[in-house]
């Protein structure tokens, strides 16, 4: 990302994974002056711990569990202690199969549970939704942010040709629908602040694994593949691409 001014950012679902990979990404970044990395639970985070005992000053290890509202109000008040303000939301935390909980991608109408519903809806919508609500003031400001929430293509209705999926697909869509609705307000109440979608591609993550089997050869990307293509295309949106999706090549995919 381009250095105009030091960076302030928060990172969540940052102790493993596509998470874990960009909070390393930002503190690589010399003008990246300070990373929130929350995680649900840090004590379990070894990577986490290591990055911040190598980065004392610079890296913040937050607890927070994305389905608790007041999980982010104390992470909230912690980062306003030290700043008034974030350049950079990125909302990483995402649940698409728990084994431990029999949740995992319906392949028919029949294996649809509410339960999986609500869990998906819980991670992967009321995460971002409520991450937008209690870092709203802190992104608004007179320099350039980013409020942005890894999303799937198979959360796009339009570009919907498959089916299946169904709670993940929903929980993705509602998640972008909340997206575009920000995003929309945003421009009236921040208009330094943009807000999109972003899409990863496939990563070769926990997230992934049970389904990257058939993946086209080349189109399976590493984590560290994976941040820095996002971090470009972040760094390369303007106010006229708030309100957007995004892919990981910056291209637009549907909603």
């Amino acid at each position: 990302m381009s250095a105009a001014f030091p960076l302030n950012a928060l990172v969540t679902g940052a102790s493993q994974g596509l998470g874990l990979q960009l909070v390393r990404a930002l503190l690589a970044l010399p003008h990246c002056n300070l990373v929130y990395a929350a995680c649900r639970t840090p004590n379990t985070a070894t990577a986490l711990a290591e990055l911040a005992r190598a980065h004392p000053q610079r890296l913040r290890v937050l607890a927070l569990d994305v389905t608790r509202e007041e999980d982010f109000a104390i992470a909230e008040d912690t980062v306003r202690r030290e700043t008034d303000r974030l350049h950079l939301v990125l909302n990483v935390a995402g649940l698409l199969h728990d084994a431990a909980r029999g949740i995992k991608p319906e392949r028919r109408l029949e294996d649809f549970t509410a339960e999986a519903l609500l869990a998906s809806v819980a991670v992967n919508t009321l995460g971002p939704a409520l991450a937008a609500k209690h870092f709203f003031k802190l992104l608004t400001h007179e320099q350039r942010a980013v409020f942005a929430s890894l999303s799937a293509r198979v959360g796009s209705i339009a570009d919907n040709k498959l089916g299946g999926w169904y709670s993940y697909r929903a929980a993705k869509a509602a998640q972008n629908q909340f997206t575009r609705t920000f995003a929309i307000e945003a421009a009236r109440r921040a208009p330094n602040l943009i807000v999109a979608a972003l899409h990863p591609g496939t990563v070769d993550t926990a997230l992934s694994k049970p389904f990257s089997g058939n993946v086209a050869e080349g189109k399976l990307f590493t984590t560290a593949q994976a941040a820095g293509y996002l971090l470009h295309v972040v760094d390369q949106l303007t106010p006229a691409d708030s309100g957007s999706f995004r892919a990981w090549d910056g291209s637009v995919v549907p909603w």
